[in-house]
Parts: C-alpha cells; sequence; structure tokens
C-alpha cells in the first residue's frame, strides 16, 4: 500500500568527498571511503554536505538521487575548491568560496528541490555552513580539548543526597574527563575578520582553554566555586566567557557545545526547533 502523501517538506542530507591535489591535478578514483578523486600523494581530503529539501516523488519515494547530488558537487562544486587551492587562497575567501559554491548548487537543483545548507569541511574540526536563507553571513565551527578533572556536588542538599544524584561522580577525590569543545560562530561574508579560525582558535585558547586545562574545577577555578561543574553548567560558563571577546573580533557567538565523554554533551543554547 502506498504511503500517504507527505503533508510537509522532507529534508535529505548527502555528504561528498574528494581529495583535491595542490597544483590543479586530477586524477581517477574508485569507491573508498576517501571519495573521488581519492586522495593520494600530497592532497587535502574534503567534505562537502549538501541538505536539500522538498517533497519526494509519490512513486519512487525519492526527493533526488543521491547519484545526482554527486554528481552536482563533483561538477560544479568540487573544481571551485580545487581551483581555490591550486591558485593558493588566502584564509579570507573561505567564507565568499562557501557561499559561492552553495550559489552553484542551488543553480543545479531541478525546481523542485531546495537548497537547506551547504556544510564544507576541510578538516575533521573544522566545519564551514552556509545556507540561503542567510546569505551573507556563514557560520564557523572549530574544535578544542582540555583536559580538567571535577566533583559533582552541591552542599546544600547533604552527603546521601549528593550520592543518591552523582553516584560515583560525587567521589571526594573527584575524577577527570577529557574534554572536546565545538564553538560556532557567525561569520559576516565578505566583512569577516582577517583570519576568523585563527581568531577563534586565539580567543577560545585564552578564555577557554588555559583557564580550565589540567585543572581542578571546584578547587581551581573561580568559575565553579560556588556552581556545581557538570557538563551542562560548563558549556553554559564557556558561552558566557568567550561572548563578548568574539564579539570584539566580529565574531557572533552562536553555541557552545561541551562533550565530557564521547556519549555525553551539552550544547548552549539549544539549537531553535
Amino acid at each position: 500500500m502506498p504511503a500517504d502523501a507527505p503533508r510537509h517538506p522532507i529534508m535529505l542530507s548527502r555528504t561528498v568527498r574528494a581529495g583535491l591535489s595542490f597544483d590543479g591535478r586530477t586524477q581517477a578514483g574508485g569507491h573508498g571511503f576517501a571519495g573521488v578523486p581519492t586522495a593520494a600523494g600530497l592532497m587535502a581530503h574534503h567534505e562537502l554536505t549538501l541538505g536539500v529539501s522538498g517533497l519526494p516523488d509519490p512513486s519512487t519515494g525519492y526527493l533526488i538521487g543521491i547519484q545526482d547530488l554527486d554528481a552536482l558537487a563533483r561538477t560544479h562544486l568540487f573544481p571551485l575548491l580545487q581551483a581555490a587551492i591550486a591558485a593558493g587562497a588566502p584564509t579570507p575567501t573561505a567564507e565568499s568560496l562557501l557561499r559561492q559554491m552553495g550559489a552553484a548548487a542551488a543553480r543545479h537543483l531541478p525546481p523542485s528541490v531546495h537548497l537547506d545548507v551547504l556544510r564544507w569541511e576541510p578538516s575533521p574540526y573544522v566545519q564551514h555552513e552556509w545556507s540561503p536563507g542567510m546569505p551573507d553571513t556563514a557560520l564557523l565551527t572549530e574544535h578544542f580539548e582540555f583536559s580538567a578533572s571535577h566533583r559533582l556536588h552541591v552542599p546544600a542538599l547533604g552527603d546521601e543526597e549528593n550520592r543518591r544524584i552523582f553516584g560515583k561522580c560525587n567521589h571526594p577525590g573527584g575524577h577527570g574527563h577529557n574534554y572536546r569543545v565545538a564553538v560556532t560562530v557567525a561569520v559576516p561574508v565578505g566583512g569577516a575578520p582577517a583570519a576568523p579560525v585563527d581568531a577563534l582558535a586565539r580567543i577560545v585558547g585564552h578564555w577557554v582553554i588555559d583557564r580550565f586545562d589540567h585543572k581542578h574545577l571546584n578547587a581551581d577555578c573561580a568559575e565553579f566555586r560556588e556552581l556545581n561543574p557538570s557538563v551542562e553548567h560548563i558549556a553554559m560558563t564557556c558561552h558566557g566567557l568567550l561572548r563578548a571577546p568574539l564579539a570584539a573580533e566580529g565574531l557572533e557567538l552562536r553555541s557552545v557545545t561541551v562533550w565530557e565523554t564521547a556519549k555525553t554533551g551539552a550544547t548552549y543554547p539549544a539549537p531553535v526547533r
């Protein structure tokens, strides 16, 4: 029995990978995880993720074939990246280049399919994101890390209640985590600082990493003398520390995500739904 006709658009995402050379050379590639062409020799690995939306075909169930999204990226988007890499394009062009790729993607999609977002990952730990709904702004996310120890404990609750709520995390000696921090900022396209990635790394390094790395958060950091250092509170505290210095560099802070383990993280503020 065919499914009921959808009442709302559905979003499909497709990630396309490629190895791009620094001298403009192209090469054949197979079906490896690294994409086509494969990253052989002195090449840079890049990923593009297209998020598109619309109403799927009632017969096939397809919004658009993933092979069509792959072909779009390889024919119209990766060549723009390849040309910029071969030309030695400087960092300030990153957001403008992303908008250029987004505009090319939108032009080559069928009329029934809408480009919602284009994400470019020149590194697993740096992402640039652009959408037609914010044509003059791109989102830049960079990942950082620090190691610290903490104890989850609220003095007003009493020892028994603290042990019940926090379990082993309430151990008097504390325990440690290798925290991972992702900071997302909005960067004006065409009006960005000279090197937004460098500015972001410098500010996060000074205001967060230097402050918390290899510290006992409860004992060594004034921010957590009275505030229980849960991952939620750490994310909120990092956001509060970063907002003003980032704004002074022309970077609007959108969110901070902190993971205390690979399975547990908190984002502040929560994404708008």
